[in-house]
């Protein structure tokens, strides 16, 4: 933590954050507080946003509905019960937590623009309503707010702390949430949703937890900003304007930041404010906004802060990028671990008269084509099973109905004689199914090391909240890392390995999940042989300690080699099962698969 501190990049934008809070005491500054203000505002909703957005990537352009939220509940509070708006920031906060999670349970089962609309749609429904509501709302006319109770010498002051304690309780919110699994979780929504949904993570409690707690800051700082306005009414406070904003301040910055929403709303703040002066009329203001926008688009599309990181850490590239490593090394590693105690969960049950999962009758249809037709198979525990057939046979559709990418038309899918045919991706995946992808599908803007504590064996409040990188997760992952040969990648972005060490870092991320039975989508294609061998001792190995192996594979002779049984797949129906031996000499698989030409020779030793 003391190291961390002593970062320029910590303790810069921290002192920086300190002097401005000691701003209010030089004199005759009344103009320029009340710019202040405005700008800690705009950080405010910045950084709030920055937390649905941002780090979960579900853009939302009618954020500002929950500033409106804490507006009007401070104003109906005072004007109707006498209660001062200045003790009601908590219940804003409350308010506008309670209206996103009713929204956020409705809007976040779309995605993309589906959702960016519906957020529109929502803040205009806000405006609306609050016209209508005259009995509450004053309508169209709003609500007057009375003057503060402090000394009028005062002047702004108290409304500059007000929101500049506001700004530091929400950049404490965003700093612990990126450091924590939740955080981690987050951002594999953003990188990718399916895969986090694979690897365990509630996709759904976890955006919803982080549009509740982006809406905190909105529904505390309406309050405040209510009475700093001393007026209310539907068209300042649900304003479509405000939403574009405080978005554009989060993408001038650089939103999924911690500062760069802070920075952002200063500029966009400041830039509001000199177009007013230097033009004035909201045209004017919404013509210069617009050219901002697209400035930053063209020139800075990963925002302010962002691009200054990037040009500084160039200079360190040859420090930076991935050091080369000998694949035969790779492969050649035998790590001395108990890789049982790694796997805990059914090692060493090598029963195979139990069946670990059953396919019963599974049919999927796409428009008129059946690609998986009626398909039913056993996998027994403690064996590896071999999947083969010619492309387009339905093998991954299968492995997706398997896990719960997509749901089976007709059919049932047993896993360790529970039927989990509707269950979510992230139950199947907490009740030990593991799954790889043909294509690797890591969280590419991730390090090698958050690709594997993002994995969650179980959804619980310890584990979400838990350090990023603290406690036993963390420790397992470096020794799977280590079983895989590839500790010496923990530090290095994901994106930047080859292929082939990425296929592994899938493994061993699918492994954080002490999964009973691993489904492998064509481990080996695309690797060299060099890698292959290090893949195949890694597969033996974990069926050894008791992981039960589904392999999907074109590379026949590695199939051949390492399963116990063997189905053929071809047409969406299978077409023939048995053991390797069977499988080489069977006529019906040589015509429909292998041709006249192959050559099955198991791999010797």
């Amino acid at each position: 933590m003391r190291n961390r501190l002593k970062s320029p990049r910590v303790f810069v934008p921290l002192g920086l954050l300190l002097l401005l809070g000691l701003y209010p005491l030089v004199p005759d500054s009344q103009y320029e507080q009340s710019v202040l203000i405005t700008c800690l505002l705009f950080a405010i909703m910045a950084s709030g946003w920055n937390l649905i957005s941002g780090m979960a990537g579900y853009v939302s352009l009618g954020h500002s509905v929950y500033l409106g939220i804490g507006m009007y509940t401070g104003a109906i509070a005072a004007t109707r019960w006498g209660w001062d708006p200045f003790y009601l920031a908590p219940l804003g906060a409350l308010v506008a937590g309670v209206v996103a999670l009713l929204i956020g349970l409705v809007v976040l089962r779309t995605r993309a623009h589906a959702f960016v609309i519906i957020t529109i749609a929502v803040l205009l429904s806000f405006q609306l309503l609050s016209a209508n509501l005259k009995q509450f709302t004053g309508g169209t006319e709003g609500l007057t707010l009375g003057a503060p109770g402090w000394p009028e010498e005062w002047g702004n002051t108290p409304y500059f702390y007000m929101f500049y304690a506001i700004l530091l309780l929400t950049l404490a919110l965003a700093a612990y949430l990126m450091s924590s699994r939740l955080g981690a979780g987050l951002v594999a929504i953003r990188n990718d949703e399916g895969k986090a949904a694979s690897i365990g993570v509630n996709t759904t409690v976890y955006k919803t937890i982080a549009n509740v707690l982006s809406a905190l800051p909105f529904g505390a700082a309406g309050v405040i900003y209510g009475q700093y306005l001393s007026f209310v009414n539907p068209s300042g406070a649900f304003s479509i304007l405000t939403s574009v904003y405080l978005v554009l301040a989060a993408l001038v910055g650089g939103r999924g930041t911690l500062w760069g929403p802070v920075l952002g709303g200063f500029i966009v703040a400041l830039a509001n404010e000199g177009a007013t002066v230097a033009a004035g009329g909201v045209s004017a203001r919404v013509l210069i906004m617009g050219l901002v926008l697209v400035l930053t688009v063209m020139f800075l599309p990963a925002g302010l802060l962002p691009t200054l990181t990037g040009l500084m850490t160039r200079r360190r590239a040859s420090r930076s990028t991935v050091k080369y490593i000998d694949q035969a090394a790779i492969a050649r590693h035998d790590s001395h671990l108990d890789i049982t105690s790694l796997i805990s969960r059914g090692a060493g049950q090598r029963d195979t008269g139990t069946a670990v999962l059953e396919v019963r009758d599974v049919v999927k249809r796409f428009g008129g084509v059946r690609a998986v037709d009626g398909v039913s198979l056993t996998v027994e525990r403690g064996s590896i099973t071999g999947l083969i057939g010619p492309n387009g046979s339905g093998k991954t559709t299968l492995f997706n109905c398997l896990t719960g990418t997509v749901r089976p038309d007709k059919g049932t899918v047993l896993l360790d004689g529970e039927d989990v045919t509707s269950d979510k991706v992230w139950t199947r995946a907490h009740g030990g199914l593991g799954r790889t992808f043909q294509v690797t599908r890591l969280f590419r803007s991730m390090t090698v090391l958050d690709n594997l504590v993002a994995p969650l064996e179980r959804t619980s409040a310890r584990q979400m909240v838990a350090g990023r990188y603290s406690g036993e997760e963390v420790d397992r992952a470096r020794d799977i890392l280590g079983f895989m040969g590839l500790q010496d990648f923990e530090k290095q972005n994901a994106a930047a390995l080859s292929f082939g060490q990425q296929k592994l870092v899938e493994l061993a991320q699918v492994l954080m999940l002490r999964p009973s039975v691993v489904l492998l989508d064509e481990p080996a294609s695309g690797i060299n042989p060099t890698l292959i061998e290090k893949l195949t001792k890694v597969i033996r190995q974990l069926n050894e300690a008791g992981t039960t192996v589904l392999i999907v594979e074109h590379n026949i002779p590695l199939v051949l080699g390492l399963c116990d049984t063997v189905h053929v797949l071809a047409g969406g129906k299978i077409l023939t099962s048995g053991t390797p031996d069977v499988i080489r000499n069977d006529p019906l698989v040589i015509e429909a698969y292998l041709g006249p030409d192959h050559l099955l020779e198991a791999p010797r030793g």
